[in-house]
């Protein structure tokens, strides 16, 4: 069994949207397997309903949006964001009745994105710090999808042993082979890792040898929140969130908060930079196997692998306590 047919993963909240191209009609999108409808209500708040009208299956996705609801493009049925039909064109005088509906989805904005839970969620959206701090400016990176499993992506974002590999083009320095002074500290869905790890080039761009200090914070199961600072210049926080497509596709979703030093923030050259570090990952990447083996015997480990290894530990623990309470309420 491929380690994302756990349904625990439906229990978890995943930007899979940007709130931009939702502003331009309904979108559709495909989370886990499941196809959803993405509309803005006249509030201007995101919904989710399932992409299938309940009348001939047509996608409502293809619609548009009526008076607060989405009709569908074949017959004109509307949906309002709770999934019950409002109105039946052919039949205006006659309430549709709750027979009429199609399934609906938590789903709410924030950072710029719609967010979906499949199923109640088991814990909240992360609130990022720099989110609220006025020093910090959010930039939007990247929006695409890799042909690979999003916790291996996840991992990857923890491995500090890879850079003076994969990096070497960037970033990573050949001299500094894992990070020092690594510490990982739990908490509930999620931990904290700090360290420092050599480069030889910072994300200000000083062509010199610089020293990372490396704030991480892993939110189950695919969000990473990587803060980069330096003995000088700003700080650079990366936001990492993996949306599971499939097994082996995930839509990676990249933001980050540049502090403003009063140097200014050039963006063009913060772009440029960060997206030759994901092309980096992303040809080694989607080389690996679509599964991830939670069971540590199953794959060969060193010691820098240790926050990979929490990771997947926890993953685990979250998938038994779902399928043992599944067991105790059937």
């Amino acid at each position: 069994m491929n380690v994302m047919e756990h349904a625990v993963f439906r229990r978890f909240w995943y930007p899979v949207m940007p709130m931009s191209e939702l502003k331009q009609g309904p979108r559709r999108f495909e989370l886990l397997g499941q196809a959803l409808a993405l509309f803005l209500d006249d509030d201007g708040v995101p919904a989710a309903l399932e992409d299938r009208c309940c009348h001939r299956t047509a996608r409502l996705s293809l619609g548009e949006v009526c008076d607060n609801a989405i009709a569908c493009p074949y017959h004109g049925w509307r949906y309002n964001r709770e999934g019950q039909c409002v109105l039946v064109p052919q039949m205006p005088d006659r309430d549709p009745g709750p027979k009429r509906r199609v399934k609906a989805f938590s789903c709410r904005e924030k950072y710029g994105y719609a967010w979906v839970a499949l199923e109640q969620p088991l814990f909240d959206i992360p609130d990022f710090p720099e989110a609220v701090d006025d020093s910090f400016v959010l930039i939007h990176e990247f929006y695409e999808e890799w042909r690979v499993s999003g916790l291996r992506v996840i991992e990857n974002e923890l491995d500090m042993a890879h850079p003076s590999y994969v990096h070497l083009g960037t970033f990573g320095s050949p001299e500094h082979l894992v990070a020092e002074d690594a510490k990982i500290e739990e908490f509930p869905g999620g931990f904290h890792y700090t360290g420092r790890l050599g480069v030889k080039q910072a994300h200000h761009a000083q062509d010199r040898n610089n020293e990372r200090f490396l704030d991480c914070s892993w939110y189950a199961p695919f969000i990473c929140r990587l803060r980069i600072n330096y003995a000088d210049g700003p700080a650079h926080v990366i936001i990492n969130c993996q949306v599971p497509l499939a097994h082996n596709r995930s839509q990676v979703v990249q933001f980050c908060f540049q502090e403003d030093d009063g140097t200014g923030i050039d963006e063009a050259a913060i772009l440029a930079f960060d997206r030759k570090v994901t092309l980096e990952d992303k040809h080694v990447l989607e080389s690996t196997d679509a599964d991830v083996p939670l069971d540590p015997r199953d794959e060969r480990h060193m010691v820098s692998d240790k926050p990979g290894l929490v990771m997947r530990r926890m993953i685990q623990a979250l998938i038994d306590d779902h399928e043992t309470r599944a067991v105790t309420f059937q």
